[in-house]
């Protein structure tokens, strides 16, 4: 179970965040179902135009059955003919072992030769292949680029020349390339037939050899090097996309503007054509193979439609179906396309019956059924759509994304078989599949959603249109009997063979049918593989036949000009390339009648014009952007009239159990305070009476599943509900809930797991407390519960959360901090203790401002060890402190980047040993990156000493949260101390003391009678009050107010005793500005403030020590107002006047606004004080 563990629990992580990304996916598609369809239909029609694009430049439109691939022509100087090599060979040759070649064949044809007497011999043909000769030769340039680039031809530049004259054959050399020869010429084809022997070459005889049906130019280019031959592919491409005029190329015929109907026509012609050739030419075997193919790609069409029809949909669901699979299937050629792989259209022939087989409509179909029997489950009109296609999708999408996945994979060996033909297949089946498995849960999905809404407005239409309130058929009362509401629940519980059963009569996708089409495409591959079969393995493309005399004749030509050569010792290597095709653009035929031609020919190029045209464009594009909204809200409007809008305004429902108190569900209208809630009073037996749960929050948690109950269900209906994916935590109520929790199948610390809501988790736990508890009133307490973050507390802050405890937080200052005028926020209960402070930063702001400094850095942590005897211990402290310690830094140091040990202090008590380990820790305040380290330095100290034995990882002698003298001694934290000089008119004015007072009070108070008592870092008047409260507000550790408040307050005359001087020394201030309580917004907006938040970005721990200097500074600011209220006797009228006001009074007095303080350049520097904050502390 060890081994197989961790695969389960990965594969149940990827099921898990797979099924969440499903949900997503069909929750925004069923919420914004016309968004999504026009959205998959922008996408669908950028897809189909860059197909088009593809599809035209490719054989697939021309009359060959496929495209030829260059044959290479091998002769030296004493062989009789040429010989045709392997392209691997005449690769390995270099240009001193032979002479490079490229023929390039034009080919120009007629599609009408039959019609036609004299074939394609015309005086107008031949004008234009001379017009078309003289543009190749002189006017093509290559390469494209910038004006700068020089750029060849092919008579100058490229040809294969000998004797300065171009290689070239055309049937115009018949009449010399001459233009007024031709055009004299009164017998072309006797002129053609004087001479046709060696010529014959350059014109192609019909099959009754007759009629000329074509003419054939030759091109040699000079192929040496590797520029040259790289030209010439340029060269021809530009030929082959050459603007159609007189003559144009299959190539391009997409350009062709002048008559599209004809375009039409010659591609639906060569389409024909090739599936004939392709007949003729394959095996018997292979002809059933794919007919049967084709029939079993109809049937599948027919059974789609016969199925939806079943269930209700005539056209529209198996239309959409069809659709999204074309949309696949496009956006996969695309993609292979961009991939690199060439999927040749005879594969592609080939192989798309049996991709619709294979693939299958199945999982739309499983989608679809699983939807509508959800809707039918209670009336459409009472029902949320988009959450009934949302269930219906979470049942269904795990099962569809296995069997997906499963395919997807096998595929993906077969498309690394690397065999021609199974490979271009299989990566096409496996992306066509990954596309299908998007588009159904987003496009398939909107389309469900937006058939479900019509369904509903029209049924809420009919039902309104009746008088009387007379429901239609689909919603007669005997489907609101209880008993039939749970039968048809549990139906959604059945295996899918029990569903198969249904009324639909259809046969569902049962786990059967997915097996056995994994089970066909591991066959197909097997018998790929095994070479049981030759479909739909495409062999290689043939090459060019060097034979043909239109391709030997000119071969010989040019070995018998390279005979002539200065290089004729060596062989000669010729290219001959595939031919490029062209027609004769015949402007009389029409497919049309003329009379319907020209209009709509007319109709389509205006269109043309005006779509280009920038502004009209613009107006088009923006007119669809409002129809699409104005569609968007009228279909909105629409799912809710107005006659169910007013019934749902008045409804109010109330839900009654026995055995808990009245559930009462509010209306919109009604809004309720957590401090007015009254605990409701049950009447009957003596039975403790459960407060109401009021959650408003949360009421749509429970009206899509309760709305139409009248009773709490039983919790092992509840339970059923609670696992089913289809329903889950959404559909049970708060008491629900509660009654789960007290009968122990829910255990309350994991509400937050099971009803996957932060805030509802709380209130349930909230109202299970409360009636768990001997006085049942924390449900209807004041203790706020709504408007929190508590997904910033789960796992890192608190644990059991029934609530949050807001705490007054109040301002001090701003008080001048190293040369900053700083606002330091405190959060507290304790009356005056801000405006004791404000009075204190008032003072040193007089003085010029507080000055701190940082002395030291370093948390600790002190782990507790034993040895076997005291000897053992004696060396292990030796070795730390002297030859291992670098050893041991380095084993600290490795576990965080922040982390840098700094000082070791080891001790010993007996066997046991105490190693005290100091480290910076960036920002953060670090126990947990230090006890990481601790951990790892132990390790490396047990390698040295194997007895040694790790007791605790803290030993106490760190110290955290408790007092200690080390802490005091040695510093634990930011070490911080901060001065200031308050002149002494200051003092009497503001503090209404004396300086000697405050000098002798201070030596009195915090140093003697400190001392007397025994304190331990105790030196100070109340350093501990300052530094909590600015540790609540700012997220720190409360409970390390202990060895953080360790204060030392020193006050002294100086400048002839007229002006006061004072310091804190505090050693052990624990602070951080990441991780623990400064996680959560609240407190993260009191750093804000401070301007410490987060870590810093160029030094690592330099906010957690300015927020230590600004506490240090405030506890300073404490100490000086409440020494001088001590001096001068007002603290105990301050308390009495503030603490122990009547409540009354203290409610009903209006408060004073004043205005923030602002600190003034210079000794002047003062803060205006509130009268009501300080009168306690100013009044005598």
């Amino acid at each position: 179970m060890s081994i197989l563990t961790p695969s389960g629990s990965a594969f149940r992580s990827v099921s898990t965040l797979l099924g969440k990304g499903i949900h997503r996916a069909a929750r925004i598609s069923a919420r914004n179902p016309i968004e999504m369809i026009v959205a998959m239909l922008i996408l669908a029609s950028f897809s189909y135009f860059a197909l088009l694009n593809l599809a035209k430049t490719s054989d697939i439109f021309s009359g060959t059955t496929t495209s030829l691939q260059p044959a290479f022509a091998y002769r030296a100087g004493d062989a009789v003919n040429f010989t045709q090599r392997d392209e691997k060979d005449i690769k390995s040759l270099s240009p001193s072992d032979a002479v490079k070649v490229q023929l390039k064949q034009i080919v120009i044809e007629d599609p009408n030769t039959s019609k036609r007497s004299g074939g394609v011999l015309k005086r107008k043909v031949l004008e234009a292949v001379y017009q078309f000769q003289d543009i190749v030769e002189h006017q093509i340039l290559v390469p494209d680029g910038p004006p700068a680039t020089k750029q060849y031809s092919f008579d100058s530049d490229l040809c294969y020349k000998q004797n300065n004259q171009c290689f070239r054959h055309s049937p115009l050399d018949v009449w010399n390339n001459d233009l007024l020869a031709i055009q004299a010429d009164k017998d072309l084809t006797g002129t053609v037939k004087r001479d046709f022997e060696a010529n014959a070459h350059q014109f192609k005889l019909g099959e009754d050899e007759k009629k000329i049906e074509a003419l054939v130019l030759s091109y040699a280019f000079n192929a040496t090097g590797n520029i040259r031959p790289q030209l010439a592919e340029q060269w021809a491409e530009k030929v082959a996309t050459l603007p159609p005029g007189a003559l144009i190329s299959q190539s391009s015929a997409d350009d062709q503007q002048q008559n599209t109907f004809v375009w039409l026509y010659i591609i639906a012609r060569n389409v024909v054509y090739r599936i004939r050739e392709l007949i003729s030419d394959a095996d018997n075997i292979d002809i059933i193979v794919i007919l049967g193919g084709y029939i079993m790609m109809i049937t599948t069409f027919v059974s789609l439609y016969t199925n939806m029809r079943a269930m209700g949909s005539k056209y529209t669901l198996a239309t959409a179906v069809i659709a999204s699979g074309f949309f696949s299937f496009m956006l996969a050629l695309l993609t292979v396309h961009y991939l690199g792989v060439d999927v040749y259209p005879v594969v592609l022939a080939e192989a798309i019956p049996f991709l619709v087989v294979t693939i299958g409509f199945e999982r739309p179909y499983k989608l679809t059924k699983r939807v509508l029997q959800t809707s039918e489950q209670t009336s459409i009109s009472k029902q949320n759509v988009h959450e009934t296609v949302i269930r219906a999708v979470d049942a269904v999408a795990l099962s569809v994304a296995r069997e997906c996945s499963m395919e997807i994979f096998v595929l993906a060996l077969g498309a690394k078989s690397g065999i021609d033909g199974l490979r271009e297949f299989c990566l096409l089946s496996a992306i066509l599949l990954a596309y299908d498995f998007i588009i159904m849960f987003t496009w398939y999905t909107a389309v469900l959603a937006l058939k479900l809404e019509l369904r509903r407005i029209k049924e809420i239409n009919s039902t309104n249109d009746v008088a009387g309130g007379v429901k239609t058929g689909t919603a007669q009362t005997g489907n609101t009997n209880p008993v039939h509401i749970r039968r048809t629940v549990l139906k959604a519980f059945q295996s899918e063979k029990q569903a198969s059963h249904s009324k639909t009569g259809e046969n569902v996708d049962g786990p059967i049918i997915g097996r056995v089409k994994l089970l066909m495409i591991v066959g197909f591959l097997v018998m790929h593989f095994l070479e049981l079969c030759t479909f739909p393995s495409s062999t290689a493309s043939p090459r060019v036949d060097i034979s043909d005399p239109a391709v030997s004749t000119v071969l010989n030509a040019l070995f018998a000009q390279h005979k002539q050569s200065a290089k004729s010792l060596l062989p000669l290597v010729v290219e001959v390339s595939s031919p490029l095709k062209f027609h004769v653009v015949d402007h009389s035929y029409y497919v049309l009648p003329e009379f319907l031609e020209k209009p709509l020919n007319y109709m389509f190029s205006s269109y043309s014009d005006y779509i280009q045209d920038p502004v009209i464009s613009k107006w088009l594009c923006l007119a669809l952007v409002v129809s699409l909204f104005l569609n968007t809200y009228l279909f909105n409007v629409a799912k809710q009239p107005k006659q169910l809008v007013e019934h749902q305004a008045k409804e109010k429902k109330t839900i009654v159990s026995e055995n808990i108190a009245p559930f009462i569900e509010l209306s919109d209208k009604q809004k309720i305070s957590v401090t007015n809630v009254v605990p409701t009073k049950v009447e009957g037996p003596s039975v403790p009476s459960s407060p109401v749960v009021r959650h408003e929050a949360h009421r749509h948690h429970r009206r899509a599943s309760i709305l139409h109950s009248k009773v709490i269900r039983p919790i092992e209906e509840c339970q059923v509900i609670l696992k089913n994916p289809e329903e889950g935590p959404n559909s049970v109520s708060d008491e629900e809930v509660v009654q789960l929790c007290q009968a122990g199948k829910i255990a309350p610390y994991a509400l937050e797991k099971v009803l996957q809501d932060f805030e509802r988790a709380v209130k349930v736990r909230r109202s299970l407390i409360s009636r768990a508890s001997m006085t049942k009133t924390l449900e209807a307490s004041a203790l706020p519960v709504e408007h929190y973050d508590y997904s910033k507390v789960m796992g890192a802050c608190c644990e059991n959360v029934i609530g949050y405890m807001p705490i007054p937080v109040g301002v001090a200052g701003p008080m001048i901090i190293d040369g900053e005028s700083i606002h330091i926020p405190m959060a507290t209960t304790e009356g005056c203790l801000v405006a004791s402070a404000a009075r204190g930063c008032k003072a040193i702001n007089a003085g010029g401002g507080a000055t701190t400094v940082l002395t030291a850095d370093g948390m600790t942590r002190g782990p507790c060890v034993e040895f076997p005897n005291i000897t053992q211990a004696a060396e292990c402290k030796r070795w730390v402190e002297e030859y291992g310690r670098q050893e041991v830094m380095d084993a600290f140091n490795s576990t965080s980047r922040f982390a840098r040990l700094r000082k070791l202090k080891v001790t010993l008590a007996g066997k046991l040993v105490f190693i005290r380990f100091s480290t910076t820790t960036g920002d953060a305040m670090g126990m947990n990156m230090i006890s990481k380290g601790s951990e790892k330095a132990l390790a490396c100290i047990a390698e040295r000493f194997p007895d040694m034995q790790i007791i605790s990882l803290s030993g106490n002698y760190c110290t955290d949260k408790k007092p200690a003298a080390i802490n005091w001694i040695d510093g634990r934290g930011k070490s911080v101390v901060a001065e200031a000089i308050i002149p002494g008119e200051v003092v009497e004015k503001t503090l209404k003391t004396t300086v000697a007072a405050l000098v002798e009070l201070n030596i009195s108070k915090n140093l003697v009678g400190s001392a007397m008592a025994g304190s331990v870092g105790g030196f100070n008047a109340h350093a501990a009050n300052i530094l909590t409260a600015v540790y609540i507000a700012t997220g720190q550790d409360p409970a390390q107010n202990v060895e953080s408040s360790n204060c030392i307050t020193l006050m002294k005359a100086v400048n002839n005793g007229t002006d006061l001087h004072i310091s804190c020394t505090m050693p052990s201030v624990e602070v951080g500005t990441i991780g623990g309580g400064t996680i959560l917004p609240p407190q993260q907006s009191m750093l804000d403030m401070l301007g410490v938040r987060g870590p810093h970005p160029e030094e690592p721990g330099k906010n957690a020590q300015r927020l230590a200097r600004i506490i240090c500074a405030s506890v300073m600011a404490g100490e000086l107002s409440l020494c001088a209220a001590l001096a001068a006797g007002h603290l105990v009228r301050a308390h009495m006047a503030h603490n122990r006001a009547a409540p009354g009074a203290a409610a009903t007095t209006a408060p004073v606004v004043t205005p923030a303080p602002t600190p003034v350049s210079g000794a002047n520097i003062t803060a205006a004080p509130s009268s009501q904050n300080f009168e306690c502390l100013l009044k005598k």
